[in-house]
């Protein structure tokens, strides 16, 4: 009797066990969006940055100590994105599984070809990262590779439904480049056409679908624009005929559509992050469909 018990606890705890979804914790929701595609119902799925937040500086919570010291994986975008307040959490979280290097620390800038990698440091150009630009997410080309890094890691830290991963990878991979062929037919009649950025976070999405993003309205990365530069910036605009403004959801406003009204220029509210604007609260793909589509639309007024 006594062994039959023994037998049959064993049999429930190996069920739990088998049943246990792994627990995985990402920075940012663009992150997190194409980990859902891939890990489906075989992880529990937790974002530490809100969506209407600069990822470069988010209001770290002490909530989010508890969420990585409980997790088994942590997705990060890297290149020096979150470095402003990601390394401290994890080293107060104080588990091992998820330290740098460790299988459970999933570095999505791995295999990315990065842009802007600066030959020297030079703060007095603003606020630029080592690595190159961490603002890569936003290219398709780029979300695939993530893809793939993030189902590689699901496979090596859950060995058990790696072929549930794998499954999942394919799938997603297909839907994207169906829908890369799609976008890039959008924004092919505007090709070599200028756009301005509030800040420069988009150069992987315009080489993405040929557009020339070369205009900011900061002076310099993470610099504050001063009327001198905005004077600048608006006597090149009409030299150039330059007549879309696009200004991440986090960012202000206000001096977006100041210089709109001097340009005649169109200000198209965009987010790199599914949720950082109304519609945007779907996957990966229906992020890039509804910047795509607003993007397009906005150019296309402005011929």
């Amino acid at each position: 009797m006594k062994n039959k018990i023994l037998t049959f606890l064993g049999a429930l705890l190996f069920a739990a066990s088998a049943q246990a979804k792994l627990n995985v914790v990402a920075t940012t929701s663009d992150l997190a969006a194409i980990a859902k595609e891939i890990g489906g119902d075989k992880i529990t799925l937790a974002t530490l940055a809100k969506p209407t937040e600069d990822p470069h500086f988010v209001d770290a919570k002490p909530s989010f100590i508890s969420k990585l010291n409980r997790a088994d994986m942590v997705i990060e975008g890297g290149a020096e994105l979150e470095i402003g307040w990601l390394p401290a959490l994890l080293d107060q979280s104080r588990n091992e599984k998820i330290v740098a290097g460790a299988p459970g620390h999933v570095n999505c800038a791995q295999g990315v070809p990065l842009l802007d990698v600066p030959a020297t440091l030079d703060r007095s150009r603003g606020d630029i990262h080592a690595a190159g630009n961490p603002h890569f997410v936003i290219s398709p080309s780029n979300g695939k590779i993530i893809a793939q890094t993030i189902a590689a890691a699901l496979a090596e830290n859950d060995p058990a439904n790696a072929d549930a991963y794998r499954a999942n990878l394919k799938k997603f991979l297909a839907a994207l480049d169906a829908k890369l062929a799609e976008w890039r037919q959008k924004l092919a009649p505007f090709k070599g056409r200028s756009v301005v950025a509030y800040h420069d976070s988009w150069p992987y999405f315009a080489r993405e679908f040929g557009l020339k993003i070369e205009l900011f309205l900061e002076p310099k990365p993470g610099i504050p624009p001063t009327p001198s530069h905005l004077a600048e910036v608006i006597t090149k605009m009409k030299a150039e005929q330059v007549n879309v403004i696009i200004v991440d959801a986090y960012l202000n406003h206000r001096t977006a559509e100041t210089v709109a009204r001097e340009t005649g220029a169109t200000v198209v509210p965009v987010t790199q992050f599914p949720g950082g604007l109304k519609g945007t609260d779907g996957g990966y793909i229906e992020l890039i469909d509804s910047l795509v589509n607003s993007l397009a639309a906005a150019l296309a007024e402005k011929k």
